[in-house]
């Protein structure tokens, strides 16, 4: 027996609903992340290396966050890239305003629960080839807008996550470790850095869910 008309109506509009509901923000995702492809062609041209200079590693390296304009850092310039709605105050802070994290599907309504990712951590790119860096590449790095390398996130899965690459970590959603890696394959690839070996084959298997 067909279904009435309304009853079909009503069932395609509560589809659309659905997925307009989870559906990932476009301005939560930051820019230039390749397609699969292409991730995949960049991944093969990385240099494998084991990692190194671990121990030399300091945060202070890196310095960051860096005025872009303004009062604005780069924290607070991805805070109003990445966010929906976001008012920001005189000195450049956000006081309202939402986030959503793309690794764990959390959407946040206070900037002080977002934290700003390095995709590619700042100790996993001192060990991938930064220890030889200039510190003027390091800043420039570390304060990346350009592409996928700052990401605004729920604050305490930035901090599980901590400096660990693809072999050790991968987002909790599993539907977005295929971005992830394309992310992440972009950002090595464009600053030349190398990956090691069971990074390689994670950033590969996580490529293969795309």
């Amino acid at each position: 027996m067909r279904r009435p008309l309304s009853a079909v109506t009503a069932a395609l509009a509560l589809a659309i609903a659905t997925v307009t509901l989870t559906a990932t923000p476009a301005a939560a995702i930051p820019p230039n992340i390749p397609s699969a492809s292409t991730a995949a062609s960049r991944l093969a041209a990385l240099t494998v290396a084991a990692e190194s200079h671990h121990s030399s590693y300091d945060r202070a390296l890196f310095p960051h966050w860096t005025t872009v304009s303004g009062s604005c850092n780069t924290r607070e310039e991805v805070l109003k890239r990445d966010g929906s709605g976001v008012v920001v105050d005189s000195s450049c802070a956000a006081v309202s305003g939402s986030w959503y994290s793309p690794y764990d599907g959390a959407t946040w309504y206070a900037a002080s629960d977002v934290d700003i990712d390095h995709m590619v951590a700042l100790a996993e790119a001192w060990s991938s080839g930064a220890w030889a860096w200039t510190t003027a590449r390091r800043q420039s790095f570390a304060n990346d807008l350009g592409g996928p390398q700052l990401w605004a996130v729920t604050d305490n899965v930035n901090q599980a996550k901590s400096d660990q690459d693809p072999a050790t970590w991968q987002p909790p959603l599993p539907g977005e470790r295929c971005r992830y890696a394309r992310a992440w394959i972009q950002v090595k690839w464009y600053w030349g850095l190398s990956t090691d070996s069971a990074e390689k084959s994670a950033l590969s298997g996580m490529l293969g869910t795309c």
